[in-house]
């Protein structure tokens, strides 16, 4: 396999440099320096990288980082520390308003006809149910547009039961067809007067164990419990509903909203040489939901970035560009941390080059895609030749990136870069109590790595430019 890895390099420097080789400082989109440093760190990350000890320590060190926690707290601790123990630069943490959530104690059980207690957790942001809880009579509906066609009289006064069954993909598609329901899902059923909803957790595993996430209440409309029941539970709650005897179910909350409170984006660099003013963003989340320990979700990512810094800092002559490394803060509750950052860094959207972001677990990287246009092919062109040997195929029908954090940078003209994670089996521990630093496998991870280093110390050791798509 390594002597696979050679050839094909030897044929990325014959695609990238020809027909003449630019100086290593020049406009070009890669120099023979730049594309052997890139191919070198590229196949060394294959073989081990110190990834994997950077998930160990986040999730064994800090665990569980809900926003507003003890935890988030802790987390940006240990952002500083390993920022610094990793010798990047300008360390610091950028403060940042988040909110704060805690969902406290919580249960659910079907009353009637066959009483069951079932798994239940409360979506994020919800508010609690009052002392002793809500029962009522359990209406099934399979979309958010089923619910609409129902009469609210056949929804008033009743617990909406959101049946969505998540298709399992290699990408994120089979999830964002059914994560509406978990956003809107509460007001949609508020406006037709339901006390209460539970949703099948989006997550396509068979554990008894369920799938939390933000809830997203509609200004105006009523704030009604919500919460999500493990898919086996979700199961038996449609077999009773399918009997056609009434159904009701029991649902306690404890959840409840507190003060706003601080917590920070943690910052760090590889300073750059002859560009440094020009900046190349790798980013992350460094919040988790409470339920396990944010491992896939997203210490994954933020051993990715910071691995990947690690690496570049340690050659013996830095990058053209300066590569940044953010840690943000509360993406999974409110993207605090990304919109903090975007406001902060706003004189700078027009010279950060490109940006991109790990938070889609630590599968192996199968895709790459970013900016299309003429003036970003070239660019693109050569990143995707030189992630091929690692089997990463480019989608060139794809425009701009992905990366929730990002989204505010994008808003201000920044292009991105999107590498997609097999996601085959992401969403069996995503937002649960399974998401935990055994689900992070060591060799993917370092394909991870290397496809970032690939990627990174290209962009940031060329003149490569791209171009944020025009935005209506």
């Amino acid at each position: 396999m390594r002597s696979t890895w050679r050839f094909a390099g030897t044929l990325v420097v014959l695609l990238l440099v020809a027909p003449s080789a630019r100086a290593r400082d020049g406009a070009g989109p890669l120099s023979p320096v730049a594309l052997a440093t890139a191919e070198r760190l590229r196949d060394q990350a294959i073989g081990g990288s110190g990834a994997i000890d950077l998930v160990r320590s986040l999730t064994t060190e800090v665990g569980p980082r809900l926003a507003g926690s003890p935890g988030d707290a802790a987390a940006v601790a240990w952002g500083l520390r390993t920022m610094t123990a990793l010798g990047l630069a300008n360390v610091h943490s950028e403060p940042v308003k988040v909110p704060h959530w805690v969902r406290g104690e919580e249960r659910a059980a079907i009353v009637q006809p066959y009483p069951q207690p079932v798994a239940v957790l409360a979506l994020g942001g919800s508010v609690g149910t009052p002392a002793g809880g809500v029962e009522a009579e359990v209406v099934r509906v399979e979309s958010l547009a089923a619910l609409d066609r129902l009469d609210a009289a056949q929804v008033r006064g009743r617990i909406v039961f959101f049946d969505v069954k998540t298709r399992r993909a290699r990408d994120v598609e089979g999830y964002a067809e059914a994560v509406p329901v978990r956003g809107g899902g509460a007001s949609a059923a508020a406006l037709k007067g339901a006390v209460a909803v539970v949703i099948r957790s989006i997550g396509t595993d068979h554990n008894r164990l369920p799938h939390t996430g933000g809830v997203r209440y509609a200004d105006g409309v009523a704030r009604i419990p919500a919460a999500a029941l493990s898919i086996p539970d979700a199961d038996l709650l449609a077999a009773e509903v399918a009997t056609g005897k009434p159904v009701r179910l029991h649902l306690e909350l404890g959840a409840r909203e507190l003060p706003e409170a601080d917590s920070a984006n943690v910052v760090g660099e590889v300073p750059g040489g002859a560009a440094a003013a020009e900046i190349v963003l790798l980013g992350c989340h460094l919040d988790s939901w409470d339920p396990g320990t944010g491992a896939l979700d997203d210490a994954a990512g933020c051993a990715i970035v910071l691995e990947t810094a690690r690496q570049l800092r340690a050659l013996p002559q830095p990058p053209r560009r300066t590569v940044r490394v953010v840690l943000f803060a509360n993406e999974e509750h409110g993207l605090s941390g990304g919109r903090a950052y975007a406001a902060a860094h706003r004189d700078e959207a027009g010279r950060t080059v490109v940006a991109a972001e790990a938070d889609l677990g630590a599968g192996r990287i199968w895709q790459v895609y970013g900016p299309r246009g003429d003036a970003a092919a070239p660019a693109m062109a050569a990143i995707a030749r030189l992630l091929a040997p690692l089997g990463i195929e480019h989608a060139a029908d794809r425009d701009d990136g992905e990366g929730a954090d990002l989204i505010p940078l994008r808003d201000l003209g920044v292009p991105t870069v999107s590498l997609v994670h097999d996601a085959s089996d992401y969403f069996d521990y995503h937002h649960t109590a399974n998401d935990t630093a055994d689900k992070v496998d060591p060799k993917s991870l370092g394909q991870c790595v290397a496809a970032y280093l690939g990627l990174t110390a290209a962009v940031a050791d060329s003149g490569m430019m791209f171009r944020a798509p025009a935005r209506r």
